[in-house]
This record gives C-alpha cells, structure tokens and sequence, in this order.
C-alpha cells in the first residue's frame, strides 16, 4: 500500500495549491522494522514541509514589499540572491529579490535593499538558536552538534564553535534583559499586605557554595548555587511542586539579588509569602547578608522592606 503526503496551501483571496511532499510505500504485512516512519523518511518530511511553507511566506512577505512605502510606485528589480536560513528542520535556500529604492526616497544610503535580508538579518531562527542552546547548556559543544545531527534533519555539519557563539548570545540577551540591582525588591509597606490574596505555599530556597581552583593558584572563584521548591499552588487540587534552579559566580555577577529575585517572581512570589532558608554553615554568614535576613532558618520577604 501506498501513502501520499500533500501540503494544501489555503489564501484568503486566492485559489488552493497543491503540492506533494512525499510518497511512502508499505508493505501490508505489519513487520516492526516498517512500523509507522522511519527516522530518514520523517527527517525528509519535515525538511521538504519546512522549505515549502518557508517558501510561500517569502514570498507573500517580498510581494508586500515591492512597492514603496511613501508613493506606491513598484519598486525596480536590481537583482536576486540565494539566501541560506537554519532552521531546526534543516538549512533552507531562499529566493530573495533586491530593490532598488524609490527615487521620492533618494539618499546618502544604500541604494537598494533586500526584504528578506533584512527581516532575516540573523540567517537562524529562534526556534533553531533555542534547540541549540538547550542541549548545550547540558551537555558538551561536541555532543550537542552529535545529538542534533541525529534528530533532525540537518544536513549541513554543525560546529561546536557555532553552538557555543549561539549560546553566549542567548546568554547576554538575558543579562540584557534583567533589571537593575537594588536593595529592597518589595514596594509597599508591611501594613498593607494583609490585603494581599492568600499567598501559595512557602518557598523553599537551598543555596551553597564551592570554590574552583585554577591550576596554578591565580583565578579561584567562588560559585553559588541554589534550588527554589514551591511547596504548594492553592487553586490546584492536586499538589505539584515548582522547582527552579539559579547559579552565579559571587565575585563577577554584580547582580545577584535581582537574579534570585526574579526567578521566585516565575514561581508566583508575593511579598507576604513565607520563604525558608537552607544552607551550609560555612555560608550561614555571606547567605544571611545577601538577603538581608534576621533569622537564620526562616524568614519572610518583608524583611527586605525598609519599613519592616
């Protein structure tokens, strides 16, 4: 028997395209080694689905840029080039038209563009770049590149050293995008959290701490690492503990409060939610200046409120 794969393209204000992706043939006899896909057939699937779909977006996108934005006038054809795009479903080649720009937006500038060059400025998708940054964040560069070569359908060989530039650009997005460091995080007043709903449960915070030795004396650092454990969601009947872990090296991050600070926020913190805190002897001292707490066990977020 015989299965045939067409991907239908449906416009809003246009007839239906047709367009066949792929063929497979089957034997009726059920065996376990042709049971539903084969690894290589889904991977050339999804490849030729990727680049079918990506295509048609393309193209809709340059046509809705070919006529100048200030007059309407259609803009005139310099050239067109090939565009490579990485995708997590493989290496895609795209057709991308250049523009020479309208004469009513004459400038010192360039003198033409490409839409698709500049909407795809990074040549990777997202998707793509957090797949990546994913694994390598758990394993080596080298078995990253090794796992996604055997998964997906990526042709082209991956380089450690293109994962590793992914992930430190993911890396100082989100030292970007972290606020200020302060020395209170809780607005308001302790008076006033009694209008507060009812928190959920305690927060549960585990930090310790180790030092790395370098290998001749000179570059020891000190590395904290701790665990945050929900205890409790009250409108959930049944109980599901959020568990969320953070890292940071005390002597170079210059913001570890907001840091621990925003990860309880994803956890649902209030400032009237109970927080308990876990740690080793040795670090009893540092711990308790860090965040400002009286007591050495338990101790609420309030505590940081100047008007507690």
């Amino acid at each position: 028997m015989k299965f045939r794969l067409q991907l239908i393209m449906v416009q809003e204000n246009g007839p239906e395209q047709v367009q066949d992706l792929a063929e497979l043939e089957r034997q009726e006899e059920l065996r376990p080694e042709t049971t539903g896909l084969t690894l290589a057939e889904s991977k050339q699937i999804l490849q030729t689905l990727q680049q079918a779909v990506v295509e048609q977006q393309a193209k809709i996108y340059v046509a809705e840029h070919q006529n100048c934005a200030a007059c309407s006038q259609k803009l005139s054809l310099k050239g067109h080039h090939e565009l490579k795009l990485r995708t997590v479903f493989g290496k895609l080649s795209i057709h991308s038209p250049r523009f020479r720009h309208c004469v009513c937006q004459s400038g010192s500038g360039p003198q033409s563009f490409s839409p698709l060059a500049q909407i795809l400025s990074e040549r990777v998708t997202p998707e793509r770049v957090y797949v990546e940054t994913l694994f390598a964040s758990l394993l080596s560069y080298g078995a990253t590149a090794k796992l996604l070569a055997e998964v997906l359908p990526l042709e082209e060989e991956l380089n450690p050293m293109t994962i590793r530039h992914h992930l430190l650009q993911v890396g100082e997005s989100c030292e970007e995008a972290l606020g200020e460091e302060q020395v209170s995080f809780v607005e308001g007043c302790p008076r006033d959290w009694a209008q507060w709903p009812i928190p959920d449960g305690p927060l549960t915070v585990g930090i310790d701490g180790a030092f790395v030795r370098a290998q001749r004396g000179a570059g020891w650092f000190e590395v904290i690492a701790g665990k945050s454990e929900l205890a409790f969601r009250r409108e959930q009947e049944d109980e599901e503990k959020s568990s969320k872990c953070f890292g940071f090296v005390q002597t170079y991050d210059t913001k570890p409060k907001r840091r621990l600070f925003e990860l309880l926020k994803t956890q649902g913190l209030q400032p009237n939610q109970q927080i308990i805190f876990s740690r080793t002897v040795a670090t009893t001292s540092a711990i308790s200046s860090f965040f400002s707490v009286q007591k050495p066990s338990i101790g609420w977020i309030g505590s940081m409120s100047p008007c507690a």
